[in-house]
């Protein structure tokens, strides 16, 4: 017993390590993670044969593997919030109807016809070819920092689709097993038609009841997480008991009965969940990869190869173009959706199920599915992968190819800052509450917003996808400190900077590190930083080269304030303080520089008339 359970905590860290390792690699050298999760389960399972979830965690990987997508799907549904929507709306309404019907229809066709798969196992993998994975996309948009509109209308397709099209392969299921003489029309329609109302009311109903609970303190802070776990874990099970699959609906809704009810510890539960669903999708990819039967995988052909690309080239660009028809979306970004639709964890999950189910039946094809679905997995995740971020490119859909800066708070030093930035090829926008503090960036031609930058609103209208650092700048430190804390997991805790508050050394002031942004331009204060431009400072771009390295610059300026730094492509690193910076030849340094030394003005040689300067009363002028 001690030897299988040292096999098994190995094999689960086998797992973590492997997958969370394959998820910093994509992040470190920008590539798709699910590609390398993918890869990372095919090299530890069939290739090295280290796991393989039937021989070293038997049947237990089923449901660890029908578990973690219940979870992903309400993180997935907690991410739907109605107020999101705005223009996209239209857009994401004719994605569900009737562009998932559609989807349903050209599917089926392409497997009977190109995969030449039976009428039967054709519409129910066709139900499930609906789907098109959150799992997947959401690292995608990541990466690609896609537009606003085309990205809420991708995000909201995926998460709404997958249980769509798990109930219409149980749809699909119901109707051959009448065929089959298992049960009559009837018996089977009223299954599922009751199993797809209790999940929905399930959602709904238990939903609510989390929401009162919590609002009316009924769930200590600390308690409120676990609750909800436990909830979730629960509502799908007691669903799918009724349905198969009814689960995934169920605890779909849960979430977005949840996710519009504005609860105040609503972003702690949904960031919570974010990490939670990395770890469990890293896992479900890597055992769902080493899970593959290369025996299976031989039986696909060239028939299984045409299926893929008519999918990808025909059937869905046909379902959403023409579901569009008719809309306000720009013909762009009906491009842009139509060539994405990379499948995920769902679609494997559920096809090997009902797979399964269909041979039970005496489907003879059957067994097709599983390799079919992997085939599709790897070859959209791949193929998205890779082409997402080019195409969005090329269609102008990109919100900005260098990351920019987002700069909370109007002032002179701001504005200079931020005209700095953009001399060195950084898109800028600045934020402030007040309008009259917006004037000196608005001069200087940056672009601004007036308004709270944590508002639903700024969500919309700041195209947050778009910023790689923040700096935090305002007049007032308390506000400084609660953005830079809850724009802090958006932007990761290292890009995240702020000017350092007053009375910041004094123990009784001094605020802890998780409150409050990194500190930069050597800790000067807010009044400090004005009051230099006020005396005439400036913020300069000074480009190196091998004849004139940063050494001569420095000796030059020995009060100079550096700030950031600025590579060839745009990349900007801003200075915490106390470092120094590394400028290799063609990197640009922004540092604000205090006015220039002044001299007095030298008396005139002879002058019939004194004046004010020879009496010794003259004006110092810059030089």
């Amino acid at each position: 017993m001690d030897g299988n359970l040292l096999t098994a905590v190995q094999i689960m860290a086998l797992i973590g390590v492997t997958g969370v390792s394959a998820q910093w690699l994509a992040w470190r050298f920008n590539m798709p993670a699910i590609v390398l999760m993918l890869v990372t389960g095919v090299l530890i399972g069939p290739g090295l044969d280290l796991f393989r979830p039937d021989r070293d965690i038997g049947k237990l990987h089923e449901a660890m593997v029908t578990l973690a997508v219940a979870i992903i799907m309400f993180e997935g549904g907690l991410s739907l919030r109605l107020k999101s929507l705005a223009d996209a709306a239209i857009g994401v309404r004719r994605l569900i109807f009737p562009a998932a019907p559609l989807a349903w229809l050209f599917s089926t066709l392409a497997l009977h016809y190109v995969a030449e798969l039976s009428w039967a196992s054709s519409c129910v993998f066709g139900g499930i070819m609906i789907v098109t994975g959150p799992t997947v996309i959401a690292p995608l948009l990541r990466q690609a920092r896609l537009a606003r509109r085309p990205a809420a209308m991708l995000q909201w397709e995926a998460i709404v689709n997958d249980p769509l099209g798990a109930m219409a392969a149980v749809l699909a299921f119901s109707t051959v097993m009448v065929l089959h003489s298992r049960s009559t029309a009837f018996e089977s329609f009223v299954e599922v038609l009751v199993g797809i109302s209790f999940a929905l009311l399930l959602g709904f109903l238990v939903g609510r009841a989390i929401v009162l609970t919590f609002k009316r303190g009924m769930v200590p802070e600390y308690m409120k997480v676990p609750v909800m776990f436990v909830t979730v874990l629960g509502v799908f099970a007691l669903a799918d008991s009724l349905l198969h699959e009814g689960g995934l609906l169920a605890v779909t809704v849960l979430g977005m009965v949840i996710a519009n009810a504005d609860l105040p510890s609503y972003q702690e539960i949904r960031r919570f969940k974010e990490h939670a669903t990395i770890l469990l999708v890293t896992g479900v990819f890597i055992i769902l990869a080493a899970d593959l039967n290369v025996d299976e995988l031989r039986l696909l052909d060239a028939r299984a190869v045409a299926f893929v690309a008519v999918l990808v080239l025909v059937a869905r660009p046909a379902a959403v173009l023409l579901s569009l028809i008719g809309t306000p979306i720009p013909m762009r970004e009906r491009l842009l959706v139509a060539f994405t639709g990379p499948r995920g964890v769902v679609l494997m999950a559920v096809a090997g199920l009902f797979g399964t189910w269909l041979a039970d039946l005496g489907i003879e094809d059957a067994h097709r599915i599983g390799p079919l679905a992997f085939l599709v997995v790897s070859s959209t995740v791949v193929l998205h992968g890779f082409t997402l971020s080019p195409l969005a490119r090329l269609l102008g859909l990109r919100v900005a190819e260098t990351p920019g800066v987002l700069i909370v708070g109007g002032s002179p030093f701001t504005a200079a800052l931020g005209e700095a930035l953009v001399r060195a090829n950084v898109p800028v926008l600045v934020t402030d509450l007040n309008m009259r503090n917006l004037l000196h960036p608005r001069l200087a031609g940056l672009k601004v917003y007036c308004g709270h930058a944590l508002a639903e609103a700024a969500d919309q209208s700041l195209e947050m996808t778009g910023f790689g650092t923040l700096i935090v700048a305002s007049d007032n430190d308390a506000y400084n400190t609660l953005v830079a804390s809850d724009l802090a997991p958006e932007f990761g805790r290292n890009n995240v900077f702020q000017v350092a508050p007053e009375r910041a050394d004094s123990h009784r002031y001094a605020l802890p590190k998780s409150l409050s942004g990194r500190s930069f331009a050597s800790r000067l204060t807010y009044d400090a930083l004005s009051e230099m431009m006020d005396k005439g400072g400036r913020v300069t771009v000074t480009h190196f080269k091998p004849e004139f390295p940063f050494e001569r610059w420095s000796e030059a300026h020995p009060d100079a304030v550096p700030i950031a730094t600025c590579a060839p492509n745009g990349r900007i690193r801003v200075l915490r303080d106390g470092q120094a910076p590394h400028l290799a030849p063609g990197h640009a340094l922004i540092a604000l520089l205090p006015a220039r030394p002044v001299v007095a003005a030298p008396a005139p040689l002879a002058s019939p008339t004194p004046t004010r300067e020879s009496e010794g009363e003259g004006e110092a002028v810059p030089t």
